[in-house]
């Protein structure tokens, strides 16, 4: 056999390879949100967004308070971080470049966005939880904050150095100081990425469970008192998934899909952030 068509087989060998590792994939993701449509849609009712959770043995019920508490945490979570992870970002891009302390950030940052998150939760426990003597809804926003931060913080980083040094020479031969440089030149050009990174932490923070079942807990009851335990959707979905009642069982599934439908809006508005960045590029 030729050099030609050794390479040529060894060529089809590795394409049908990835074809069916990629449609082995995509079996397995299309079978998830097969079920997870067929089992959750048929719950997505006016209902489900204004009542409460039901008790134990009760009929009908909503998921209003859990996602009113859902809401409220990660919102809380991206105000919290976003600010930090943005500032971190423009330091490490524009400031640190080569330092030791902005090496130690990126280090700390990397290991952030691979610990388990239910570390963070136990984190956030130990030095809020415990010392106030009880579950609130701060602290599972705070926990929310610090899975978010190193996201926002590393994309911030990348789109930033994205920014072709060029722009900022010119800025400066302009006579602009360095702060404005990266405010009105750097940060601008760079701002959809920045966005993207903000989007992104949401998708992440939104679904977590771990962390908030040691800091939020949860509520059965609507509440919008912050230094409380709080409902919200991610541990509700354990809570009644784990529960004997079916009426828990189809308001879990409908609640998986209301997260799963928002994580996918949040992706797709991304995408749209990251062509319309391109675009103007």
């Amino acid at each position: 056999m030729n050099l030609y068509a050794r390479r040529k087989l060894l060529n089809v060998f590795n394409l049908t390879a990835s074809v069916l590792a990629t449609a082995f994939g995509l079996f397995f993701l299309v079978w998830l949100l097969w079920v997870l449509f067929a089992r959750g849609f048929a719950h997505l009712d006016p209902a489900l967004f204004t009542h409460d959770m039901p008790g134990p043995g009760s009929e009908g019920g909503g998921l209003r308070n859990a996602i009113t508490g859902s809401l409220m945490l990660t919102v809380l979570g991206v105000i919290f971080g976003a600010p930090l992870g943005v500032m971190a970002g423009i330091y490490l891009s524009e400031y640190g470049r080569g330092g030791w302390l902005a090496a130690t950030v990126r280090f700390v940052s990397d290991i952030l966005l691979s610990a388990p998150s239910i570390v963070i939760g136990v984190f956030v426990y130990e030095i809020m939880v415990a010392p106030l003597g009880g579950f609130s809804g701060w602290s599972g926003a705070v926990a929310l904050a610090i899975i978010a931060l190193p996201v926002i913080l590393r994309t911030t980083e990348d789109m930033m150095l994205l920014v072709p040094d060029t722009m900022r020479e010119a800025a400066a031969a302009l006579g602009a100081p360095r702060w404005k440089v990266i405010t009105r030149v750097v940060l601008r050009a760079a701002r959809s990425g920045v966005m993207t990174g903000i989007l992104l932490s949401v998708a992440r923070i939104s679904g977590e469970t771990a962390p908030l079942l040691f800091t939020a807990l949860n509520n059965q009851f609507f509440s919008l008192d912050m230094s409380r335990p709080m409902a919200n959707l991610p541990v509700t979905i354990f809570n009644f998934a784990m529960g004997p009642y079916d009426n828990w069982h189809d308001l879990a599934w409908a609640g998986s899909l209301l997260i799963t439908l928002v994580v996918l809006g949040l992706n797709i508005l991304t995408r749209a952030f990251l062509r319309g960045g391109n675009q103007k590029g």
